[in-house]
């Protein structure tokens, strides 16, 4: 068999060059990073386990009617997917105080917040991901206002249905972080679209009974 073409390699997946016109394959690796990957392991079994969460959680996405990169799972450590044009912005909804957001606004953990919190970082790893706003976003070019205005509306859409998807099994989705890119039509029409990966890794999810925290973290 040849040797696939590598594109990328993050921190939990690996990009190759796609079987099909328009499309890439995600590899999910074993690491488990957190804190930007202040700390590191290899969980054996985890990206097989990531690969079928995300695949059954894009696939229930799409039945909603929320556009995504995915295609089709190709085994247990890989899925097909749209190549798209990566909008450099990590989208974290927040429904529960925790983490950074205890830290930067002493509030206490735990405490449920009055409505979902929108917050926007830079993905740019070796500046630590900074938080910005949608004036950052506009005066950089990273999107324009329609573009942000989908993003947004995909984003609660995206939470509502995984708040009670999850809710069904006993756990709270305290916070967690999609990213989104663009692809064209056959006539240069532009779509907003769910990619990345959606699993345990950019969800923080506690026991809604114990309160226990079932995250990376």
């Amino acid at each position: 068999m040849a040797r696939r073409k590598k594109l990328y390699e993050g921190k939990a997946k690996i990009i190759y060059e796609g079987t099909e016109p328009g499309t890439v394959i995600q590899y999910f690796k074993d690491d488990a990073t957190a804190f930007n990957a202040v700390k590191h392991d290899v969980i054996a079994g985890k990206g097989v386990l990531n690969n079928r969460i995300s695949s059954h959680l894009m696939t229930k996405l799409e039945q909603i009617g929320i556009p995504t990169h995915f295609i089709r799972s190709i085994n247990m450590r890989e899925q097909l997917v749209r190549s798209v044009e990566i909008i450099p912005l990590e989208v974290v909804m927040r429904n529960v105080a925790a983490g950074s957001l205890c830290k930067r606004l002493g509030l206490e953990e735990g405490t449920v917040l009055n409505r979902p919190l929108t917050e926007f970082y830079y993905k740019k790893d070796e500046l630590g991901d900074p938080m910005v706003s949608d004036e950052h976003i506009f005066t950089f070019g990273w999107a324009d206002p329609y573009e942000l205005e989908e993003i947004v509306s995909m984003a609660w859409r995206i939470n509502d249905y995984l708040s009670g998807l999850f809710s069904g099994i006993g756990l709270t989705l305290v916070d967690f972080k999609v990213e989104f890119g663009r692809i064209y039509g056959e006539h240069g029409e532009l779509y907003i679209i769910l990619a990345d990966e959606l699993s345990p890794d950019n969800c923080r999810l506690w026991d809604a009974k114990t309160g226990e925290k079932l995250d990376k973290d």
